[in-house]
C-alpha cells in the first residue's frame, strides 16, 4: 500500500529521533490480515458528505469533549463528532442519578448536532462511556466481574453473552458506543489497571477479543451489527499499556519488537478479525515514543498492514504527552494516526489549534479528510444518520431491562466460574442447614466487591441504596442458608453470640483505578483486622473460609496459612449470589489463575515462560472442591521491609527515606519514581548540594502545565494516633509561584487533602534557606487514619525551590493563615 507524504514526514522526524527498534516499528515484521473490501456505495456517501463540509466541521467531526465541559450548544456551534462521559461525568453532575436523565441528555446532544446550519450536512453526535463491567455507570445496571475474573473463567461464550447484556443496557440509556474491551495482557501486578486485563497469558485475551466484540457490536453482515440491540465496541489501550516498566500506568514498555508483537498483538488481532470499530491509542509509550505520536504503529501496522479502516480515538488527554504538545494543540497526534481526539475539557482550544493547523497547512489536508472519513464510516456503518434522537431508538427507556433477572443471571454465571479455589483443607463445600458467620469489610459492600469503574471512576463514594437489585456476598450466604433452614449472622468484626459451625471472612483491596493503583510492592495492607479476626475464629475451634476480593494477586501468606479453605474471588461485581453458590456446592469451583501468584511481596515481574519462574501458585492453578487435604504451611516472611516510623523525618539527603517513594507527576501522567535528575515537561528536578554533595534537591515547576513533586508511602500508614501533627519543610524559594501552590496529603481513593501555600512561599522567596511548617489541621478533610501520600506540592504556575528535608512533626500553636 502506498504511503501518503503526510505519513512518510511523520515517520521521517520519528526515525531521526530514535534508532532502529526504539519506539519505532518495521510493519513488515508484524503479521498480515486479509481486510474486508471497501463499501462503494458507503464510500460514495462518504465523500459526498466531505464534499458538502466546512472546513470548521471536519476539524470538529475530529473532537471528543466530555459532558462535564461541553454543552449541547458547543456540539452544535463547534460541529463536534462526539462526546464521552469520563469517569466522574454523568448528566447533570449526577453520579448517582436516574438512567432516564441519561436519555434525557442524549437527546439534547443528538438534537444539537442535527440542528439545521445553512446548507452544511447534518452529522449525529456519538456518545462514548467507559462500559467496562456492565454499563457501571448507571445506577441499577448490571455489574460483571472485572476482567481479571472473566480470564479466571477461560469461557469465550460467556464473554459474548455478557457483551449482548453490556451492549442492550447502554441502548436503554441512549448510548451507543462503548470504550471497551480492555485486551491489554498485564505482565507487571503493581500496574493500577491489572484487574482491566484478563491475564499474563496473551491467549486469554486473544480468546476473548472477538467473543466480546461479537457480543458488543454483533457480527458483519447481520441486520442488527452494531445497530439494534448492539453498540460500537472499542479495543484498547493500543500498544503494550499492560507492558509498561516496573508497572507504571501510562508508563513506558521497554521491550524489543519481538516481545511487543508476541505478547501485545494477537488480541489485537483478534479484535480486527471480529470487525471492532474502534480503537483507543494508550497513554503509554513504547521504548520512549508515546503511543498517540506512533506513526508506525497507528500508520504503519494498525491502519496499512493490518488494514484497520474505523476511527483511532485518543485516550483523556493522551495526545497532550506527545513532546512537542499541549492539551489544546496537538497535530503530531493526527499526523501519526489518530482519528479523534479525547480532549474532555481542552477539546475548545483543540479546535481552534487543529483549525488553525488545517488552514496554515501544517495539517495536510488529506490526513484531515482521512480522519474524518474514518469517523463517518463508523458512524454509517452503525446506521446513526438513520437512528434518529436516541430515546426513540430500539431498547431506549425500557429501564425494567437495567439489571433484567436473565441479565442477572449472566452475571451470577460469570462470578461463579471466576472464582479460584486456592486452598481447602477440608471445609467446603459448607453446609447450608448450619449457623454461618460472615464477617469482614468486604461481607456487605457491593462497592467494595465491584472496584473501581463503579458509578466514580475510583469506584469510591457510595453506598449500599446506589446498587438497587444488587447483592452482597452476605446477601448471596443470608439466601442460601435462610433456604435450606440454616442461619446467616453479619459481624465485619468477626464477633458472635450464637456460635457459627464455620465463618467466612470476605476482605481485601478497596476500590481503586488506574494510575492511583499503582503499587510499590505486592503486600496485602491489613488495616481492617481481618487477619486478627481469622486467627482469632481458628482458635475458638471455628472453621474459617477467606474470600479475597482485590485487582491482581498480592502476597497474603498469612491469610492463607490461618483459613482452612482460601478463596481468590477479584472483584466479582453485583452478583454476589455467585460466591455463596460455590462455597455452598451447588457448583463446583471451575476458575484457574490468570495470573501467576507471588511467593513474596517485592513485586518483581511474575510470568508463566519467565526464566527463574517461581510462583507461590503458578499461572492455571484451580483446585476443585474434590481436592480436599491440608496444605503445607507457607512462609510468612514477605522479603521486603514493611515497618517504618510513620512521623519523624521523611525526606533528607536528597531522597525520601525508608521504603518511601520520590515520584513526579504532570497534568496527564501518573506518578513516576525518581532516583536522580528527572523532566517530564511539567517540572524538572535535579540534584543539588546544599551541605554535603547532592543533599538537597532543586524543583523547577514549568509552568507549562500542572506539576507535583510527591513522598508517597509504599502503603498507608496510620497517623491518627500521632497526636497533632505538622509538615515541616527545610526549604530555598528561589522563585515565588505566581498562582497557586497546593500543599497535599492524601488519604486513599477520592481523599486528598490540601492547601494554598503560594503567599508562604512568596513570603520566605529571595531569603535563602527557611524552615515553613503547615499543621496537618490546615488541611481540611484530612483522614490520617489511611495516609497514602504525607507530602505533595503542586503548581501550574512557574516556580523554583530547593528542599533540604521534609518532616512529620509535632505540631506547634501555628495558625492556619
Amino acid at each position: 500500500m502506498k504511503r501518503s507524504g503526510w505519513l512518510m514526514g511523520a515517520m521521517a522526524l520519528m526515525a531521526g529521533a530514535a534508532a532502529a527498534d526504539e519506539g519505532i516499528a518495521r510493519p513488515d515484521r508484524w503479521p498480515a490480515i486479509v481486510a474486508h473490501a471497501p463499501d462503494a456505495t458507503a464510500e460514495a456517501r462518504i465523500d459526498a458528505l466531505l464534499a458538502a463540509m466546512s472546513l470548521e466541521q471536519k476539524v470538529g467531526q475530529i473532537i471528543q469533549g466530555d459532558i462535564g465541559s461541553t454543552t449541547p450548544d458547543d456540539v452544535a456551534k463547534y460541529h463536534l463528532g462526539s462526546i464521552l462521559n469520563g469517569g466522574s461525568s454523568s448528566p447533570g453532575g449526577d453520579e448517582f442519578g436516574p438512567a432516564s436523565a441519561w436519555v434525557t441528555a442524549a437527546d439534547a446532544y443528538y438534537d444539537a448536532s442535527m440542528r439545521p446550519n445553512g446548507k452544511l450536512p447534518r452529522i449525529p453526535v456519538m456518545w462514548g462511556s467507559d462500559a467496562v463491567h456492565g454499563h457501571n455507570n448507571i445506577v441499577g445496571a448490571t455489574l460483571f466481574p472485572h476482567n481479571i475474573g472473566l480470564g479466571a473463567a477461560r469461557n469465550p461464550a460467556l464473554m459474548e453473552k455478557i457483551g449482548e447484556v453490556t451492549a442492550i443496557e447502554m441502548r436503554v440509556t441512549g448510548l451507543d458506543w462503548t470504550f471497551a474491551p480492555t485486551i491489554a495482557v498485564a505482565r507487571d501486578d503493581r500496574w493500577g489497571r491489572t484487574y482491566e486485563s484478563f491475564g499474563e497469558d496473551p491467549a486469554i485475551a486473544t480468546r476473548y477479543a472477538a467473543a466480546l466484540v461479537h457480543g458488543l457490536q454483533g457480527r458483519r453482515g447481520d441486520a442488527d451489527w452494531l445497530k439494534g440491540a448492539h453498540i460500537i465496541a472499542t479495543a484498547k489501550h493500543f500498544l503494550a499499556d499492560g507492558g509498561t516498566a516496573d508497572g507504571r500506568d501510562r508508563g513506558d514498555a521497554k521491550i524489543d519488537e519481538f516481545e511487543l508483537i508476541r505478547l501485545h498483538a494477537p488480541a489485537y488481532v483478534a479484535a480486527l478479525g471480529a470487525d471492532v470499530q474502534s480503537v483507543m491509542a494508550s497513554f503509554s509509550g513504547w521504548n520512549g515514543v508515546k503511543m498517540h505520536g506512533n506513526a508506525s504503529l497507528l500508520t504503519g501496522v494498525l491502519k496499512q498492514r493490518w488494514g484497520f479502516d474505523g476511527l483511532v480515538v485518543g485516550d483523556w488527554d493522551g495526545h497532550a504527552r506527545v513532546p512537542g504538545c499541549s492539551p489544546t494543540e496537538c497535530p503530531a497526534s493526527i499526523a501519526a494516526g489518530l482519528d479523534m481526539y479525547m480532549g474532555p475539557a481542552s477539546w475548545k482550544g483543540l479546535y481552534a489549534s487543529t483549525l488553525a493547523a488545517a488552514k496554515a497547512g501544517t495539517l495536510p489536508m488529506a490526513r484531515l479528510d482521512d480522519a474524518v472519513r474514518r469517523v463517518l464510516r463508523v458512524k454509517l456503518r452503525a446506521g446513526l444518520f438513520e437512528a434518529g434522537k436516541p430515546s426513540t431508538r430500539a431498547y431506549a427507556g425500557r429501564y425494567d431491562l437495567l439489571g433484567a433477572p436473565g441479565h442477572r443471571a449472566v452475571a451470577r454465571q460469570a462470578v461463579q466460574e471466576s472464582l479460584v479455589l486456592l486452598k481447602n483443607n477440608g471445609v467446603l463445600p459448607l453446609k447450608a442447614d448450619t449457623r454461618i458467620l460472615v464477617a469482614g469489610d468486604g461481607a456487605d459492600d457491593v462497592g467494595k466487591q465491584s472496584g473501581g469503574w463503579t458509578l466514580t471512576w475510583q469506584g469510591t463514594g457510595t453506598k449500599p441504596e446506589h446498587f438497587p437489585g444488587a447483592t452482597s456476598i452476605f446477601a448471596g450466604v443470608r439466601d442460601a442458608v435462610t433456604a435450606a433452614g440454616g442461619a446467616a449472622d453479619l459481624s465485619p468484626e468477626g464477633r458472635f453470640t450464637a456460635r457459627p459451625d464455620a465463618a467466612i471472612i470476605v476482605f481485601g483491596e478497596d476500590p481503586y483505578a488506574e494510575f492511583q493503583g499503582d503499587r510499590a510492592d505486592l503486600y496485602f495492607d491489613d488495616t481492617r483486622g481481618s487477619l486478627d479476626a481469622m486467627k482469632r475464629l481458628k482458635a475458638a475451634g471455628i472453621p474459617v473460609v477467606a474470600v479475597f476480593l482485590s485487582g491482581r494477586p498480592l502476597w497474603i501468606n498469612r491469610h492463607i496459612n490461618a483459613a482452612d479453605a482460601f478463596v481468590a474471588a477479584w472483584l466479582p461485581g453485583s452478583e454476589g449470589g455467585g460466591v455463596a453458590d460455590v462455597l455452598f456446592g451447588k457448583t463446583d469451583f471451575s476458575g484457574t489463575l490468570p495470573f501467576s501468584w507471588p511467593a513474596d511481596a517485592k513485586g518483581a515481574p511474575l510470568n508463566i515462560g519467565d526464566a527463574g519462574y517461581k510462583p507461590l501458585y503458578p499461572f492455571g492453578y484451580g483446585l476443585k472442591l474434590a481436592d480436599r487435604s491440608p496444605a503445607t504451611r507457607l512462609p510468612e516472611d514477605p522479603g521486603i521491609a514493611i515497618e517504618q516510623p510513620p512521623t519523624g523525618t521523611i525526606f533528607a539527603r536528597g531522597r525520601a527515606l525508608g521504603t518511601r517513594l520520590l515520584q513526579i507527576d504532570g497534568a496527564n501522567d501518573s506518578p513516576q519514581a525518581i532516583s536522580g535528575a528527572a523532566d517530564n515537561g511539567a517540572l524538572a528536578v535535579r540534584p543539588v548540594d546544599r551541605d554535603a554533595q547532592e543533599d538537597a534537591r532543586e524543583i523547577i515547576w514549568s509552568g507549562k502545565s500542572r506539576g507535583t513533586l510527591i513522598v508517597a508511602n509504599p502503603r498507608a500508614t496510620d497517623l491518627s494516633g500521632a497526636g497533632p501533627l505538622a509538615l515541616t519543610l527545610d526549604l530555598r524559594v528561589d522563585q515565588a509561584p505566581t498562582a497557586t501552590a497546593m500543599l497535599e496529603l492524601r488519604c486513599g481513593p477520592g481523599c486528598t487533602a490540601r492547601v494554598d501555600i503560594a503567599h508562604r512561599l512568596a513570603a520566605i522567596a529571595g531569603k535563602g534557606w527557611q524552615t515553613l511548617s503547615i499543621p496537618l489541621a490546615c488541611l481540611p478533610g484530612a483522614r490520617l487514619g489511611s495516609v497514602t501520600v504525607p507530602f505533595a506540592l503542586s503548581s501550574s504556575a512557574p516556580m523554583r525551590l530547593t528542599l533540604s528535608s521534609i518532616a512529620l512533626t509535632p505540631a506547634k500553636e501555628t495558625p492556619c493563615r
